[in-house]
């Protein structure tokens, strides 16, 4: 990164390799690259944007000369930017090879520089480069802060950091600074070695109790009620990283903590459609992204219930799909469930003059119901409506809120697949198979119990018992991939015999191996590739399974991006890549491409894996989402669409072979079927669903459900209602488009009695 002469032209369109670099490699050249002027001349700012692009992607680490070089370009860069990267600076200590260099000259410079300068939006770094140069610059910069924070929590905050030892105010910066452009991901093991300081536990509890203590006084009149000002934004931050610290802890005060916050800061004390924060309660939930509690994510969902502003429960409805995936991959904590005073079986009775009201834990959801001497009743009863008003409204919410703990229960073990999660045998069967909630949705989930080393013993807890094993012998969630076909297919027969319904598709999984092709192309797969979707649908399918991806549109920058999820415990990694190929009012319409997995490197970094080398449940599991998005985003899925050229589309995706969930719908259809009324008028031709009413027949795409007539192959638009037959069929998971199909087939098996006249008119015009 010398300045090239005039023979070295081309190095300024050169884009090095650098990935044989090591970290410690890379670490010696960053310096190098920040002290390159933005504008200086005949330089390759090609080379410098790979080395600062390659350290994003990575962990570099730094010999203590690299990180004197580091603060030296940090000075020497003060007078071209008027501004330096502390957070990149105190990042180099944190990755430090070896004892830190006297940088106490460099640390001088900066902080004052930047204090008079009046740049203080790196806080925490500047306190941490501060504190190198002596206690006097130190408390030059914390007098300064300390006259800008805003709020008693977040000046607590700041006393906090004058009280720790430099490297650990190091850690820090690194944690709680904004992040430039140019900054790495945060190391590894920093949240925890920041939880493991005395000094910041207490401060964490200290400030939680105190927004708790606030949210209380707005509530009850003390504090004035303004909207969305019961806190600063300083001081949001500030409970920000405390609630951090206690869930990373998993502490046992914070479940009744944020039942006392979460509530105060959601609803006005007023009947104002308003809150007292909701930038706090949105950082509550940004901390439970990074740090879920089962109890954390049942309180969010409780006070989304409640929220009177309009677009809280939708934003919330969105941040909680990252929760959701985050508190799978957090095993140790994910099915921890309260018994709120459930007995065996899953139920709980109270008496409410003369009548029994119950709450019954069902494989889905909580339902309450009463009982007059034995006999189960309609509804609520009109005595206990009128005398007992207050209970009545307490047993709904804590069905709402078991409904909720299901939920999050069924998600979090479903979750678990990809980091092949593994419970010992004697909590699995005390904290899950007996417990009163969780129960009854354990039951209805295949496991396998390791009897013995390499033997594992496959079980359904609601058709046999599981063996006895010790306490401390390994259970999994069965999973298709590890079982040949004919024991898959008697799970299946089994679970619709039984009429066993799962909380998810277990035993109908879908299952996606590697394919020739894919094997040719050795690191990315193209097999969802060239397919036309409607990209709102597909975008928000991304947040629903846990991926995350800019948004799409016709700006600078819009036209394309790759939707990402880590799965294996951040081991692994996927990215599907899209792009906008409409955008025309309505048709918001996007164009997929190939999928490409990345393996966590040593230092942290993301590195390109060949296909093969994917561990085959985490590579089933990814490419089954991807198959979601493109099935149920897919214009093909659209029974109206008539636009140009992605007609041809729409026509090509009709007669394409079936893909991997659509078999599985066909499966399920082959079993479900001949135990319906409708059995006699129905058959499964290859990709259709044959249906003979008295009218017309019918082929019923099995991805798509859209209809085609014979014997002219013209195309039938329904829309059918929301309950209609095919809704209440016995079927062993859910699914949307196998209920609409079987919606559509009780339908057209009895055409003769469609009333709707925009139905009817188009069967009778070629009939």
């Amino acid at each position: 990164m010398t300045e090239p002469t005039t023979e070295d032209e081309e190095l300024r369109t050169w884009h090095p390799d650098l990935s044989a670099l090591s970290d410690q490699d890379l670490g010696t050249l960053v310096p190098a690259a920040y002290a390159v002027g933005r504008e200086a001349p005949f330089v390759s700012t090609s080379v410098r944007f790979s080395v600062e692009d390659e350290a994003k992607q990575r962990q570099p680490r730094y010999t203590p000369e690299a990180c004197e070089r580091m603060f030296q370009a940090l000075v020497g860069g003060l007078a071209q930017r008027r501004w330096a990267d502390l957070v990149l600076g105190a990042g180099t200590l944190v990755r430090c090879t070896g004892p830190w260099p006297d940088l106490a000259g460099p640390a001088r410079t900066l902080a004052e520089y930047l204090l008079d300068h009046e740049r203080l939006d790196q806080p925490f770094a500047l306190l941490a480069i501060g504190g190198l140069a002596g206690d006097g610059v130190l408390r030059a910069v914390a007098d300064r802060l300390g006259q800008v924070r805003r709020g008693p929590i977040a000046r607590d905050e700041l006393d906090l950091v004058l009280r720790l030892a430099p490297a650990e105010r190091v850690l820090l910066a690194e944690l709680f600074d904004t992040r430039s452009f140019t900054s790495p991901a945060v190391a590894p093991q920093v949240w925890e070695r920041v939880a493991a300081i005395p000094a910041c536990v207490e401060y964490a509890r200290a400030a939680l109790e105190s927004a708790a203590d606030r949210a209380r006084a707005v509530q009850d009149g003390e504090i004035p009620f303004r909207a969305d000002k019961a806190f600063t934004g300083d001081e949001v931050a500030a409970v920000g990283h405390a609630a951090r610290i206690a869930l990373l802890r998993d502490e046992p005060w914070l479940p009744g903590l944020f039942d006392r916050l979460l509530p105060g800061i959601s609803v006005a004390p007023t009947d104002a459609r308003t809150l007292p924060s909701q930038a706090l309660l949105y950082e509550i939930v940004r901390a439970a992204q990074e740090f879920p509690t089962p109890e954390l994510v049942t309180a969010i969902r409780t006070v989304r219930g409640k929220a009177r502003h309009a677009g809280v429960p939708k934003q919330l409805d969105k941040m909680l799909k990252k929760v959701e995936a985050a508190l799978a991959e957090r095993t140790e904590v994910a099915l921890r469930l309260p018994d709120l005073g459930f007995g065996p079986g899953g139920v709980l009775r109270r008496e409410l003059g003369g009548y029994t009201a119950l709450v019954t834990v069902t494989a889905g959801k909580a339902e309450l119901t009463f009982e007059k001497d034995g006999t189960a009743l309609k509804g609520v009863p009109a005595p206990v409506r009128r005398d007992h008003k207050a209970e009545v409204a307490e047993l709904r919410d804590l069905a709402k809120r078991v409904s909720a703990q299901l939920v999050t229960l069924a998600r979090a073990l479903e979750g678990g697949f990809t980091v092949d999660a593994v419970h010992p045998f004697g909590r699995w069967r005390d904290a899950l198979l007996r417990h009163p909630i969780a129960g009854p949705v354990v039951r209805t989930l295949l496991w396998q119990v390791e009897t013995a080393p390499g033997d594992w013993r496959t079980v359904l807890p609601e058709a046999d018992e599981p063996p006895d094993a010790a306490d401390d012998a390994p259970v999994r969630l069965w999973h298709p991939i590890r079982s040949r076909p004919d024991e898959v297919r008697a799970w299946r027969d089994l679970l619709v015999e039984r009429r066993i319904r799962q909380p998810f598709k277990q035993a109908f999984r879908e299952i996606y191996l590697l394919t020739p092709a894919e094997e040719d192309t050795a690191t990315y797969s193209n097999r969802f590739a060239a397919h036309l979707v409607h990209y709102r649908r597909m975008f928000a399918l991304f947040r629903a399974r846990g991926w995350t991806s800019a948004l799409l549109g016709p700006w600078d920058g819009g036209g394309s991006d790759e939707a990402v999820r880590t799965l294996a415990a951040g081991e692994w990694r996927v990215r599907f890549s899209h792009v906008l190929a409409d955008w025309q009012g309505e048709h918001e319409i996007a164009g997929t491409n190939r999928v490409v997995f990345d393996r966590r490197g040593d230092g942290g970094g993301w590195r390109e894996a060949a296909l093969a080398d994917v561990p085959p449940l985490v590579f089933s599991e990814a490419m089954r989402d991807v198959d979601l998005f493109v099935g149920v985003a897919s214009i093909a899925a659209d029974p109206m669409w008539e636009d140009g050229e992605a007609h041809e589309y729409w026509v090509r995706a009709w007669y394409a072979d079936l893909g991997e969930s659509t078999r599985t719908r066909r499966d399920a259809l082959e079993r479900v079927l001949p135990r319906t009324k409708i059995a006699d008028r129905c058959a499964i031709d290859g990709r259709y669903l044959v249906v003979r009413g008295e009218l017309r027949t019918y082929r019923i795409h099995l991805g798509s459900a859209n209809i085609v007539m014979e014997p002219d192959d013209t195309f039938l638009c329904i829309v059918p209602e929301r309950r209609a037959a095919g809704a209440r069929v016995f079927l062993p998971f859910e699914d949307e488009r196998l209920s609409l199909i079987l919606s559509k087939a009780f339908l057209l098996a009895a055409d003769d009695a469609i009333e709707d006249e925009s139905i009817l008119t188009q069967i009778k015009r070629g009939a």
